[in-house]
């Protein structure tokens, strides 16, 4: 990154191959659409450049990078919520099947759920459960403390034991 800060155009182009699979997967297990995380995607690393000024030499470029993607994607699931409420007020709502339990469609309770946590929690149980991150590397991400990154967690795993109880039985 401090190269590409210096102005050399194939750093950021490296810095791209090499974070970009990552952080798509994290926009996608954040947003739970593919054609959003793919935009939102290209979002973070224009917002990369648009920032590279305010990059401090020495910092950790991927925590740095997630939470520009981070941001990114509450936006949108604002973004997405707002719409939502205000169609919802002139369209009926279509009725949703659930999933029996023992269903294949297991994998799809658990992204549902996901989705039904606050937007803090949801990317604090997908960093440290899906990306493997650590609660101070969370926390240094977000500029929490470790104990409120640790809380975010626990908020979402509980919140997910409530909407996932059924499938304890499975």
């Amino acid at each position: 990154m401090e190269r590409f800060c210096d102005g050399d155009q194939a750093a950021f182009e490296a810095l791209f191959a090499r974070h970009a699979g990552r952080v798509r997967g994290f926009l996608a297990r954040m947003v739970r659409d593919g054609p959003l995380a793919e935009d939102l995607l290209q979002t973070t690393f224009l917002s990369v450049i648009r920032a590279r000024g305010r990059y401090e030499p020495g910092t950790r470029f991927a925590p740095w990078l997630l939470t520009i993607g981070a941001n990114a994607a509450r936006d949108a699931l604002r973004r997405r919520q707002h719409v939502e409420a205000y169609s919802r007020e002139s369209e009926p709502a279509p009725s949703s099947v659930q999933p029996g339990v023992g269903d294949p469609g297991m994998r799809r309770q658990l992204e549902d759920a996901l989705q039904q946590l606050h937007p803090d929690q949801r990317e604090a149980v997908i960093l440290s459960k899906v990306e493997g991150w650590s609660f101070e590397e969370i926390a240094s991400m977000r500029g929490i403390s470790v104990v409120a990154a640790r809380v975010r967690a626990h908020r979402g795993y509980e919140k997910l034991r409530q909407l996932l109880g059924g499938l304890e039985e499975a």
